[in-house]
């Protein structure tokens, strides 16, 4: 018998630790923009870094960072954070770290890419009980992806 079926908790307390982990994360980075380096900063660097409207771009990257890894840790909007948050490291991916190999201490994708994909992951799985989307919409949408025979 599968884990799942005999602690049907389990799925849902991965979803809670990996909302958790990639929350703080984000939210890490976020403030890093927000605190440390400052929109001009922020700014500065994008451009040198050859990221298209640098300005637009270090808002949107500051912004969803630090509020989209505050709405991971609650569990609020998961989807659409997820989403957001994945759109974010495709930028950084795309313009930033493709072209620097794999591994992320010579400035390759590897870090990005776990992120990415974390946060995409979230964005189709969903938050999970043990969250604010859990508790405001319940567990309708696990119902509706029981496969049938179940």
């Amino acid at each position: 018998m599968l884990p799942a079926r005999q602690f049907p908790f389990l799925p849902d307390a991965g979803l809670l630790i990996g909302r958790l982990a990639l929350g703080v994360t984000f939210v890490a980075h976020g403030w890093q923009k927000f605190n440390d380096t400052g929109h001009a900063g922020v700014t500065k660097m994008f451009d040198g870094m050859g990221i298209p409207a640098p300005s637009l771009s270090a808002t949107f990257a500051t912004w969803v960072e630090l509020l989209g890894g505050v709405a991971l840790i609650l569990g609020v909007i998961v989807p659409i954070v997820g989403l957001l948050l994945a759109i974010d490291m495709a930028g950084a991916f795309w313009f930033v770290h493709k072209d620097q190999g794999f591994f992320a201490d010579k400035g390759g994708y590897e870090f990005v890419l776990i992120l990415g994909a974390t946060a995409l992951l979230l964005a189709l799985a969903g938050a999970g009980r043990f969250s604010l989307d859990g508790v405001l919409f319940g567990r309708r949408g696990a119902r509706e992806r029981e496969p049938v025979g179940v």
